[in-house]
């Protein structure tokens, strides 16, 4: 084995370790501790629910990782969202973890639920709510509560999805309290597990404090309270899997979605081998490679038919199949190429001449109805006279022209750097990807680590000599790796996945797969917009 495929490797461990433990939610014995009140967890819920033989995509694995840890951490956000199938329906689940912090709402959780809903609702999938959650973290209320992309915006959600005629199916499968009462009534089809499932606007003791009533909470809000009394629930069931069993009914005779016809042929293997295309890339960021070597490895067949491929060499532009689905791939080229009047240009950076290339090519892919897939190892815009003085700034609004408006739905692949404007140019998550994520070699920041801790250092110690400080070369030098340290923690795809910056963190050879079920949830969703540019720079 090489030493590039040892270092891949590694990460590759470190990566699944990553998401062994997260998977493991709040540890073995609050685990254990559902499983004595005769519940399932929320990852045993999705298992079950889902059909047997499909894929599930994990949105937002790695939300909150690192976070809260003065609070004893939230993994996973507490919350588990993603797209899976449900008696052969493709379609978005989101189940509240109650291992983690009985599943109540950190910021990062309403941040993760705003997620899956936008997917619902950008491919018109439908989205079934497993409800089991204390509600509002109550210390940090105040980042959770009263703003526009805080908890109440999953209400208005609801309220938008159901007029966009978005399937929505909740099940309360244990707490449901306070303002979170409103997301499964706000649903088609609420159902409640009896005995473990409740829901109120205020339990027991609060309602004690507050207007002086004696009440338990089953009889203030249980399964029987709901579907006899109140009406506020349809259906009550005995079990977990007795109302898991009622959703895959449900979906059983849900009628078909339009399509927006995306073509797909019978999807074939790559053109080299998962090992193959891991050996390709190479871990260290500064090391050249040839792009098209990485891409056999995703593409069927390992074919890229290129436009324009001696013009703009730094971004490779072309069309392919991945998994039988036709695609428009727009892809930084790492190494160095050569133009035809003889200039080298650097791999990784986008010209006047790749970024003009690029915009034509978007706009070719949105005329022909077929998805764009944005491969991001980008270090950002040429710059210098010489560049700007070509006109590198105009070429370069006119490619993020081009992609902003596009119709057609986008995806992104991190696969090594993503740095500044590059990181916009290249559809980032600013620009509406329908899906993105990263690899575990990928790096995210307004630029490399080198140039970055170098530029803070001298403003660090430019800001000490003003105040009447002087430093010495030892002491700077020390001041540069403290500087460099933290920016590289910043730079990791772990941070940025947790900051949903990201949808996760993926092997290589995932790719195919997060792209192939991307266009065929978008295929739910039919084009209406019509493609306009408005006023492009020329």
């Amino acid at each position: 084995m090489s030493s590039n495929s040892e270092k891949i490797q590694d990460l590759l461990i470190d990566l699944e370790q990553k998401y062994n433990a997260v998977k493991l939610g709040g540890g073995p014995k609050r685990n254990k501790k559902e499983h004595d009140k005769g519940k399932l967890t929320a990852r045993e819920r999705i298992a079950y629910l889902l059909d047997s033989d499909s894929e599930f995509l994990e949105i937002g694995a790695f939300a909150a990782d690192g976070m809260y840890e003065e609070e004893g951490g939230c993994p996973s956000a507490g919350v588990v969202t993603g797209i899976g199938f449900v008696q052969g329906r493709m379609c978005i689940v989101v189940a509240n973890d109650a291992t983690v912090k009985a599943g109540a709402w950190f910021p990062m959780t309403a941040k993760k639920n705003l997620r899956a809903q936008e997917i619902s609702m950008e491919n018109r999938l439908p989205i079934i709510y497993l409800v089991d959650s204390a509600g509002v973290f109550l210390p940090m209320q105040n980042e959770i509560f009263p703003d526009k992309e805080h908890f109440g915006r999953q209400f208005r959600n609801n309220a938008k999805m159901s007029a966009m005629g978005i399937v929505q199916i909740a099940a309360i499968m244990g707490s449901c309290v306070a303002g979170g009462a409103y997301l499964p009534i706000m649903s088609d089809e609420a159902m409640i597990v009896d005995k473990t499932g409740s829901i109120f606007l205020a339990g027991s003791y609060l309602v004690k404090a507050a207007i002086g009533e004696v009440i338990d909470n089953e009889t203030l809000g249980g399964a029987t309270t709901h579907c006899e009394i109140s009406g506020v629930t349809d259906n009550k069931y005995d079990s977990d899997q007795d109302c898991l069993d009622a959703i895959k009914k449900i979906f059983d005779k849900i009628g078909a979605s339009e399509k927006a016809g995306f073509d797909r042929v019978g999807p074939k293997d790559p053109g080299i081998s998962s090992a193959q295309l891991l050996e390709a890339f190479p871990v260290e960021r500064v090391k050249p490679y040839d792009m098209l070597e990485v891409l056999a490895g995703i593409v069927d067949e390992g074919v890229v038919e290129e436009y324009k491929p001696d013009y703009g060499k730094t971004l490779i532009c072309g069309f392919a199949r991945i998994d039988g689905w036709a695609v428009g791939i727009v892809a930084n080229q790492r190494k160095v190429v050569k133009t035809a009047k003889g200039e080298m240009q650097m791999g990784g950076v986008i010209y006047s001449d790749s970024a003009d290339k690029a915009a034509r090519f978007i706009m070719n892919c949105n005329q022909r109805k077929i998805p764009l897939v944005f491969f991001q190892d980008v270090s950002g815009f040429m710059v210098g006279s010489k560049a700007e003085h070509g006109g590198i700034i105009k070429d370069g609004a006119k490619m993020v022209n081009a992609m902003a408006n596009s119709v057609v739905p986008k995806f992104t692949i991190i696969v090594g750097n993503s740095y500044g404007a590059g990181n916009y140019a290249m559809c980032g998550k600013a620009y509406d990807p329908r899906l993105i994520y990263s690899w575990p070699t990928a790096q995210m920041a307004v630029m490399s680590g080198a140039s970055a801790a170098q530029t803070l250092l001298q403003i660090k110690v430019s800001s000490l000599k003003k105040a009447g400080k002087d430093i010495s070369a030892e002491e700077e030098k020390q001041l540069l790796e403290e500087i460099t340290s933290k920016y590289e923690e910043e730079l990791s795809p772990y941070y940025a996945a947790a900051r949903l910056w990201v949808d996760g963190v993926i092997r290589p050879e995932e790719t195919r797969m997060v792209i192939s079920m991307g266009i065929q949830a978008a295929n739910h969703s039919p084009i209406t917009e019509k493609f306009n540019v408005g006023v492009i720079q020329t």
